[in-house]
């Protein structure tokens, strides 16, 4: 197992430093210990608990950046003490930690939302989730469809017509069906209060051999279906199990630990917008301990639909979220260098460190380990609510 996990401030932060409205949640000490809603400033971080018990309630205020700014908040230290802390396989219970930015929100996701992912969500359910059988596969499918898919827009009459000649072909996929269709694959990821943040471990199923991290910009929209500001996300996503049949979605992406969103929610504010959303470069890299290195990409400008037709899809006269929910918005990366073996592609290794950073949104940091391996998830909404209740602070929400 890889214990060099390590986070600092310099990488935590976006590029213009505190210049934006960062918030996030951390477990803070005490008499009853528990999670608070904090704020990163130049001059610290800072507890909003007595404002905002939790980060659902910040979230459906009007114009949350500005109620951040206004809100003084209690210092719980130094971003790089609680950055070390962050960082530890066994973290220090006396002192603060980071937890994922969210609460409350129903985590979902939008899939195949990028041209080259979209073609390997193909792959990979011809390859019935053998990852021998990818590279051939990939080969034939690349062949007949050819084209530029990124320049199609989903539902149009060019798309329409394409869909019509692969069904000709016997080549349509329920992957293209929502890759070029009029709608959108939206999904629950994870249950709600499941995520992890940056620092923890991430899981993937131990009966997995053929799976890869999904970098990803993660929406934060209030119950309105107004997106109010965003962050990372590491939506790990089993190849094997979901090739083998898309029945099998829930059991590939939802595992312990298998969700990470992070470092922080950069929220809304005049140096920061959904404008900015559109143009986010995402770097990754896993750094596995057999000295195997691994650099992606990823570029919201590819992106098939525009996140506010995403967010628009998932929330509407049809389907209400009363607590807000966090949004990933899919991934250009598919890895498909070999790792272990000629034609196999990319697996995660226990001990991988992946990191997943944009000028805008910091650097998500979280190690691989098996999900049976990693401490389970006890906390959840009961806990949260008896553990406000007893700090005195459900007049927050």
């Amino acid at each position: 197992m890889n214990d060099t996990l390590t986070l600092s401030a310099s990488d935590f932060l976006p590029a213009d430093g505190h210049a934006g409205t960062l918030v996030g949640r951390a477990w803070l000490p005490g008499p009853t210990p528990g999670p608070g809603v904090v704020v990163f400033r130049e001059g610290g971080v800072f507890d909003l608990g007595e404002r905002f018990a939790t980060m659902a309630s910040l979230l459906e205020r009007d114009d949350p950046a500005a109620l951040v700014k206004a809100a003084p908040g209690r210092r719980i230290g130094d971003l790089d003490t609680l950055l070390a802390n962050t960082a530890r396989r066994v973290r220090d219970q006396a002192q603060p930690f980071l937890l994922a930015p969210c609460d409350l929100q129903v985590i979902k996701a939008a899939g195949v939302t990028f041209a080259s992912s979209l073609l390997e969500r193909v792959i990979e359910e011809r390859a019935a989730g053998d990852a021998s059988r990818a590279a051939g596969i990939r080969e034939q499918v690349q062949s007949l469809i050819g084209g530029d898919l990124q320049a199609i827009r989903p539902g149009s009459e060019q798309a329409m017509k394409l869909k019509a000649m692969l069904i000709e072909q016997r080549m349509w996929s329920q992957y293209l069906e929502v890759g070029i269709g009029p709608d959108a694959e939206v999904f629950t990821k994870a249950p709600v209060m499941s995520a992890v943040g940056t620092g923890a471990d991430i899981g993937i199923h131990p009966e997995s051999a053929w799976n890869n991290p999904e970098p990803e910009v993660v929406l934060a929209v209030s119950s309105r279906g107004a997106v109010v500001g965003a962050a990372l996300g590491n939506d790990v996503n089993l190849r094997d199990f979901e090739g083998r049949s898309a029945l099998l979605l829930g059991k590939a992406k939802d595992n312990n630990a298998s969700c990470a969103i992070g470092p922080f929610i950069r929220l809304f504010d005049a140096g920061f917008s959904l404008a900015d959303v559109r143009q986010q470069d995402i770097e990754l890299v896993v750094a596995g301990t057999d000295g195997f290195v691994l650099n992606g990409a990823s570029t919201m400008r590819a992106i098939s639909r525009d996140p506010q037709e995403l967010a628009d899809q998932t929330a509407g006269k049809n389907h209400q979220y009363p607590d807000g929910f966090m949004l990933f918005l899919g991934t250009l990366f598919a890895p498909v260098e070999d790792r272990d073996a000629p034609g196999r592609g990319f697996t995660h290794h226990v001990g991988d460190i992946v990191s997943i950073r944009s000028r805008h949104l910091g650097t998500l940091r979280n190690r691989v380990d098996t999900c049976d391996r990693i401490a389970p998830w006890t906390f959840g909404l009961r806990a949260l609510m008896g553990n406000l209740a007893a700090r005195g602070l459900l007049g927050g929400l």
